[in-house]
């Protein structure tokens, strides 16, 4: 079998895209995790594939690098919006469904190719402490931490000594975020993910996360966050009572980086 993939990135996290409306091999732990190998295979921070879903425009399925079914994915649910206005799927307004629930996204600018899409998130739950950060989930569980300098954090280090530190490892784990704070409602961040087990060029689930912590403990009068990420500029913003968070949407670039095939042996 001869398989048709398409490559996005948002913010430089980088996905490969596959139809899944129609005939696709296994998508078994080891066949995902070849595809998005960097040597073997095309390459990607993870895998997304397209279904038909009652009541919705699609179905949103993520895997992540290691080649297992992942949490939600801020930047890959942007790129997904992408790729199924190019496959005719819906309107510039997409609502689709994803393992944390319903989600609406809509393409501000631009087409199938490249654009800019604003995308509903999860509510998040409430933060905890844990280490010397905090803890919550906005699609996935992340870790936040503020730091200063943190250009010269070694991330994959650090970031893998706090994902793996019990009880959060034996709870599942959580992506690591470092946050620090520029201007007035500026965020620097560096994330470390799991599944990918390494330092990504951005995180959509993280860079939300990060934006509800520096609203809570930074920033308690604004409702909007503009964070810096290796791989590009995220945006978020979200309504608030005290420190509760509805209504929250991330903002960001994706792009369709080059399609290609794969021969299933």
């Amino acid at each position: 079998m001869t398989i048709t993939f398409h490559k996005y990135e948002g913010a430089g996290n980088d996905f490969v895209l596959l139809d899944g409306r129609g005939p696709l091999p296994e998508l078994s732990p080891d066949f995902v995790a070849l595809l998005c190998n960097r040597r073997l295979g095309i390459g990607a921070d993870g895998l997304m594939v397209v279904e038909s879903a009652a009541g919705y425009d699609f179905r949103m399925r993520y895997f992540n690098a290691d080649g297992y079914e992942g949490t939600m994915c801020g930047n890959g649910g942007r790129c997904i919006t992408l790729y199924a206005h190019l496959l005719g799927i819906g309107g510039p307004v997409k609502h689709f469904i994803a393992c944390d629930g319903e989600h609406t996204a809509e393409i501000l600018s631009g087409d199938g190719t490249a654009g800019r899409v604003r995308l509903q998130m999860a509510d998040p739950t409430p933060i905890t402490a844990y280490a010397n950060g905090l803890l919550l989930n906005t699609g996935s569980p992340h870790y936040v931490e503020v730091r200063e300098d943190i250009a010269l954090i070694d991330v994959a280090t650090e970031g893998a000594a706090i994902r793996y530190s019990e009880p959060l490892a034996s709870q599942g784990g959580a992506n690591i975020n470092f946050i620090e704070p520029l201007a007035e409602g500026e965020l620097l961040i560096r994330t470390y993910e799991r599944g990918v087990e390494a330092e990504t060029l951005a995180c959509g689930t993280g860079a939300t996360a990060a934006a509800i912590v520096a609203a809570t403990t930074l920033y308690p009068a604004l409702n909007h966050i503009e964070l810096t990420a290796p791989g590009g500029q995220l945006e978020v913003d979200f309504q608030r009572t005290a420190n509760n968070f509805t209504n929250v949407h991330l903002t960001g670039p994706a792009r369709l980086a080059f399609t290609g095939q794969w021969t299933v042996e």
